[in-house]
């Protein structure tokens, strides 16, 4: 199990500017991404008490939470991700669905999953039978990636983020969402086991300072 540090930062769109500007001075965009960017659409789950939820907003150390994710509506490749948080480090298990699995979970048909090999849809299936848990809210937005091989460094600018409101048709392009309030643009910084002094120096922002800012949390405020 690798655990990667994680750090966020709220910025503004000046911030992003001059962040798109220094990266691309040093780092490589991301392989997946398109002209630089790409669309990501994820299904949040939580119980009927808002765990998940709960846990982050209260800032619990060691926190799990489950979604299902595409990119570019390209419904060839949909991850159900398991994503462990234990203070600043992360950690993240995928299985691949198909889009009939998918659209069976956001619906709440679940059986089928106790018949999986794979360890991370029967965890999930426990999580469903055990907590409860149920898709709550779709969160868009755009994200433009950039790595950086020594330290296995990932740096992401995420902005236009939107919220689905009550919408859980997952596999639906046409599901209405709207921008979050303030609509905030996130620099996130991943890393192995060291973060290069050269990125550490061209992310430093004035008055810029970590966050734990949660784009589900954000997406969830119009309940």
């Amino acid at each position: 199990m690798q655990f990667r540090h994680e750090v966020k930062h709220e910025i503004n769109i000046s911030d992003m500017l001059i962040l798109r500007q220094r990266l691309k001075a040093v780092m490589k965009p991301d392989n997946n991404a398109v002209n630089g960017k790409y669309q990501i659409r994820s299904l949040y789950f939580d119980n009927i008490d808002d765990k998940a939820l709960r846990e982050k907003l209260d800032g619990v150390n060691v926190r799990e939470k489950y979604r299902i994710r595409l990119y570019n509506n390209d419904t060839s490749l949909i991850h159900l991700e398991r994503k462990f948080k234990q203070g600043g480090l992360g950690y993240k298990n995928v299985a691949d669905l198909t889009p009939k699995e998918a659209e069976a979970i956001a619906k709440g048909n679940t059986e089928w999953m106790a018949e999986s090999n794979n360890e991370v849809i029967l965890g999930f299936y426990t999580r469903i039978k055990t907590e409860g848990l149920k898709s709550k809210v779709i969160v868009d937005y755009t994200r433009e990636p950039f790595v950086f091989a020594p330290g296995n460094v990932r740096v992401t600018l995420d902005y236009d983020i939107r919220t689905g409101l009550n919408c859980t048709d997952f596999l639906n392009p046409d599901c209405v969402t709207v921008p979050i309030p303030d609509n905030p643009c996130i620099l996130e910084v991943k890393w192995d086991n060291f973060l290069p002094d050269v990125i550490r120096d061209i992310i430093q922002l004035e008055n810029r300072y970590g966050t734990t800012f949660s784009k589900y949390a954000a997406c969830r405020m119009y309940d």
